[in-house]
């Protein structure tokens, strides 16, 4: 008999119908206001041998379809391992076909990054010595809204504040955190010792804790979109971005980065503030030199495909980057992985990955070091 189930921490899928495994139909509730929708996760059981054909009907209406184009869904029946499974889209429905090894596999639009593994790295990040963990304040779930300070605090030659995840189905901005954590705190490393000894860093490794959980895409618990938040704050419906924005407002802010991912672009880039007021010769220098250090250090990162440059004075401020760019006059950057593969560098069997985004977050650390040093 098939089931399946999405009652868990970011689960995701309604059942139309699921009697017969080659026919099986579902739809992706979407997010709190109706207004976006992308993300699924669910759990299919009793499966086991049979050549299981699941059907997302509503595919066609979320909201970026043209992300389910030359995508592959992703598959784990071990508990840890996501691999890439057969997927088709007709513009309409989001068909997944697998015959499963196992009895119990879940399948998701990527990788999860729930909210116990995010408890545990901040868990295991607080006992380096160069780090505290601070609770900003709670989200409207009630959860706590966590950033990491780290490296030095005292008299740091940068003040580097990094955000991930405020649209919370984009998990893979959480994988690059945990890379970029476990090397930034690896005593070992000469380059990331040197570096806690000359920044003070700033961590929001989730910025978005109860769209997590719910399952959203885009949104937090009352539907608003965080990355559309940053101009106006609202401490009642936005307190995410009210409480992380106060904050930086505190210590200042030399060079920003926010941590998303992009459902169609295959690629891996870097999005600067280019359309704010104050952009200048200057900016447009220290943005160009970091995409050029980063392309040298990992290829997985490229700067021919990304998205279109704004025009000059058409920055939307309600946007993170934006606003810290024209705000604090500094490098303020976001950084977009791929839901898909990276087109570049394809690796078919996992696609881009919670692995290769660990790996990209690690090879921050250097353009982060050889960037402060620069000058």
């Amino acid at each position: 008999m098939i089931t399946i189930h999405s009652q868990f921490d970011g689960g995701n899928i309604e059942v139309v119908e699921a009697s017969d495994p080659a026919d099986i139909r579902l739809k992706i509730r979407k997010d709190e206001g109706g207004e976006h929708g992308q993300w699924f996760m669910f759990e299919l059981a009793g499966g086991r041998g049979a050549d299981c054909c699941m059907s997302i009907e509503n595919a066609g209406e979320m909201s970026y379809p043209e992300g389910f184009r030359d995508y592959q869904a992703v598959a784990c029946e071990d508990g840890e391992s996501w691999l890439r499974v057969p997927t088709a889209f007709d513009g309409k429905r989001l068909v997944i076909s697998h015959t499963p090894a196992v009895d119990i596999v879940r399948y998701a639009y990527f990788a999860p990054y729930d909210f116990e593994r995010h408890c545990n790295l901040i868990a295991r990040a607080q006992w380096h010595p160069d780090v505290s963990a601070e609770v900003l304040g709670s989200t409207p779930d009630g959860r706590p809204l966590t950033l990491l300070n780290i490296g030095n605090r005292e008299a740091p030659s940068r003040r580097i504040w990094i955000t991930a995840r405020q649209h919370p189905g984009e998990t893979m901005a959480e994988w690059w955190v945990e890379g970029f954590l476990d090397r930034l705190l690896d005593e070992a490393d000469g380059v990331s010792r040197a570096l806690l000894e000359h920044a003070a860093i700033h961590l929001v490794p989730n910025m978005n804790p109860d769209g997590s959980v719910r399952g959203h895409l885009r949104v937090n618990a009352h539907g608003v979109n965080l990355n559309r938040a940053w101009r106006d704050p609202d401490p009642e419906t936005s307190p995410e971005v009210w409480h992380v924005r106060r904050r930086m407002h505190e210590t200042g802010v030399d060079l920003a980065l926010d941590v998303h991912g992009d459902e169609a672009l295959p690629y891996n880039f870097i999005a600067g503030g280019e359309g704010v007021a104050r952009w200048n010769d200057a900016m447009e220098t220290e943005l160009a030199d970091f995409k050029a250090r980063l392309a040298r250090i990992t290829p997985d990162f490229q700067t021919e495909y990304g998205y279109e440059r704004d025009a000059p004075g058409s920055a939307d401020l309600r946007k993170c980057t934006d606003y810290i760019a024209e705000t604090f006059g500094c490098l303020a950057m976001t950084l977009e992985m791929p839901f898909k593969d990276a087109a570049n560098r394809p690796v078919p069997e996992t696609g881009w990955s919670p692995e290769r985004s660990k790996a990209l977050g690690a090879a921050f650390v250097d353009v982060l070091w050889q960037t402060i040093t620069a000058n």
